[in-house]
């Protein structure tokens, strides 16, 4: 464990991560649309929720071999967990709504840990690989579906997902409060780098200005097709 390889933000490995996370999907959905084939679709949505699944499984497994033994530190508790599984469904069963909330919870929270991962190990440690696997899975995932499917948010999800997330906060809090643990960072602030060093020490206010940040990424996660939208709406009043 003392030769572990340390993690460096925007090295060399996170780089090619952050790049293949990025090309991977379009990549996919290109074939995908190409071939028009509904068996590669298909394929490709079961081998990635396979991949997020085993990875997941196997992290449990390999964890006690780097000395996490206590049960309450490998609780599914993290944001990123609840945004595994919520993909995982949206692509065995294509169904919308879960990956509306996917998306949301997805590129507004695995895509932070993506950028600037509270992670100390570097490439080819295990914890870096799994680490990796589930969070560029989970966008991956998330951007295939949408890309095949031309899917797009509503302004209404953006509701439906603050209401999920306030069921999070609820659930993720309270075990914090009782084990100790940081699930979803609402006890303290990572170790890394992040957007929530910007936010208030004082932990009531601090919880305040989480759940505005939230709904802020909603906000911005959901503006991209709202710009569209009026664009379309003065080009058709317009001509």
């Amino acid at each position: 464990m003392e030769d572990a390889p340390v993690f460096h933000a925007f090295g060399t490995s996170h780089l090619i991560v952050i790049f293949l996370t990025i090309v991977l999907p379009f990549a996919l959905a290109f074939a995908v649309r190409r071939t028009k084939s509904r068996f590669l679709e298909r394929s490709i949505c079961l081998t990635i929720s396979a991949l997020l699944f085993v990875n997941y499984v196997a992290y449990l497994f390999v964890a006690r071999h780097f000395g996490v033994t206590a049960w309450q530190k490998a609780l599914p508790l993290q944001l990123c967990d609840w945004a595994m599984f919520v993909i995982i469904g949206a692509l065995w069963t294509g169904n919308r709504r879960w990956l509306e909330l996917a998306y949301f919870w997805g590129i507004g929270g695995t895509l932070q840990a993506l950028l600037t991962p509270n992670l100390r190990y570097g490439f080819p440690d295990l914890r870096f690989i799994s680490f990796f696997v589930a969070h560029s899975g989970i966008i991956i995932g998330i951007v295939f579906l949408m890309l095949v499917y031309g899917f797009r948010p509503s302004p209404r999800g953006i509701l439906r997902t603050f209401f999920w997330t306030e069921l999070y906060f609820v659930v993720a809090f309270s075990i914090d409060l009782v084990t100790g643990e940081n699930y979803g960072f609402l006890l303290h602030k990572p170790e890394a780098a992040s957007l929530l060093d910007f936010l208030s020490d004082w932990r009531p206010l601090y919880l305040i200005e989480f759940h505005l940040l939230a709904w802020a990424f909603f906000c911005v996660l959901y503006a991209p097709f709202a710009i569209v939208d009026l664009a379309r709406k003065r080009q058709a009043s317009s001509s």
